[in-house]
């Protein structure tokens, strides 16, 4: 129902005095609580900074990276509940900078439901609908549409406090598309429930997506339901964007030294290691271990005109292979996960994680126990030293 385009986006929260501005670059030596690494300057805190990105019609845009890093701030500009200190929000063609939110036809999930504790499910789910003075046989009949979705009719006249937290948020989200809004907005909305209410809920939103015409902004700062639920991921990190892509792409083909050890759970391996350039080929090596690069990868670092040069290496756990040779390393747990088996193990003077399917273990591992692992050149990421850059883009 709506294209959507940010357009070099910037949010800038001034100083609330002279005084604040002195407190903020006062007390040089003393140690400094480090939430986040945001841009301070004359204006003041640069929360949000060229950002810019397209959302396609009905496309699903997850929003994910750390606490601090302006994701939520992102979404609330689009909201209409942060001003914008710069740049363009365009829905539909025309630019919103300046519409009050509730004529921006968008609607809100919050983190913490925001449900009126005073009014049944019924009510709450009614209530826009009636501030719009919209009849009383049509508000009836979409709330009902959007109780029978979410699964949520037998509490309809319940009051909040009479829910579950997952029965909560399905109201928050039902009070959310019975205005049959041009974009929908959630900002985490899953991050106060348990494990298994996250999984169930993520479940039924993807199912929801594709039962009601909307665009989606999603923000998380779960990898996991950014991967599962995203058409594309925005990657962020103090303010700037630092990848868009499809969960696949961001997974395969990480910009950078960041995004790599962001996205994948375990996390990426990374080691120091060297990059050898001989005629078109390319050959990383590590603990004496020596691969050369697949050819896709051996092109781009040819098309980027890459020489042999020190690079920080990195390869993800399920792509690691336990050997008789290879990089050498002695075991220091090993955690069985059911379908695979996680060994942490010292390499390299480095803290290392090997999965290995159950059906592939020679043998059972235990402390100190020494191993050998390798891994195939189509797997290996290779980052500049110098900017953190993956060197094949």
């Amino acid at each position: 129902m709506a294209e959507v385009q940010l357009k070099n986006i910037k949010k800038v929260y001034p100083f609330i005095s002279g005084e604040d501005k002195k407190k903020s670059k006062k007390k040089a030596d003393e140690p400094e609580k480090k939430k986040a690494n945001l841009q301070i300057t004359d204006e003041g805190v640069v929360a949000v900074q060229a950002f810019n990105l397209d959302i396609k019609d009905k496309e699903f845009i997850v929003l994910v990276g750390p606490s601090g890093c302006g994701k939520s701030t992102t979404l609330r500009m689009v909201a209409g509940l942060e001003e914008i200190s710069d740049g363009e929000l365009i829905i539909d063609g025309k630019v919103m900078n300046d519409v009050a939110p509730k004529d921006r036809d968008i609607a809100m999930v919050f983190q913490n439901y925001a449900l009126y504790p005073h009014m049944t499910v019924y009510e709450n789910m009614a209530f826009s609908l009636k501030l719009r003075k919209v009849p009383k046989d049509e508000i009836d009949r979409k709330v009902r549409e959007a109780a029978e979705i979410l699964d949520i009719t037998q509490y309809l006249d319940r009051k909040p406090k009479a829910l579950s937290g997952g029965q909560r948020q399905r109201v928050a989200i039902g009070r959310a598309i019975v205005r049959a809004p041009k974009v929908m907005l959630m900002d985490e909305p899953l991050s106060n429930l348990d494990a298994k209410l996250r999984n169930e809920m993520r479940a039924e939103i993807i199912k929801l997506r594709h039962r009601i015409n909307t665009t989606f902004m999603y923000v998380t700062h779960d990898q996991t339901e950014a991967m599962t639920l995203g058409d594309r991921i925005v990657i962020m990190r103090d303010g700037y964007i630092q990848q868009i892509g499809t969960p696949q792409e961001v997974f395969n083909h990480p910009s950078n030294l960041f995004v790599a050890g962001f996205i994948g759970m375990p996390v990426m391996n990374f080691f120091d290691g060297k990059l050898t350039r001989e005629g078109d080929k390319f050959f990383v090596e590590v603990g004496g271990y020596k691969v050369e690069l697949a050819k896709e990868k051996e092109e781009r670092l040819l098309k980027n005109n890459v020489q042999s040069q020190s690079v920080t290496l990195g390869v993800r756990p399920e792509h690691t292979d336990v050997g008789e040779t290879g990089i050498a390393g002695k075991v220091d747990v090993a955690e069985m996960m059911g379908s695979s088996v996680h060994l942490h193990i010292s390499a390299e003077g480095r803290d290392v994680i090997i999965i290995v399917p159950t059906i592939d273990m020679k043998k059972n591992y235990a402390l100190g126990d020494p191993i050998h692992f390798t891994f195939g050149g189509n797997v290996a990421h290779v980052f500049s030293k110098e900017t953190d850059k993956n060197l094949e883009f």
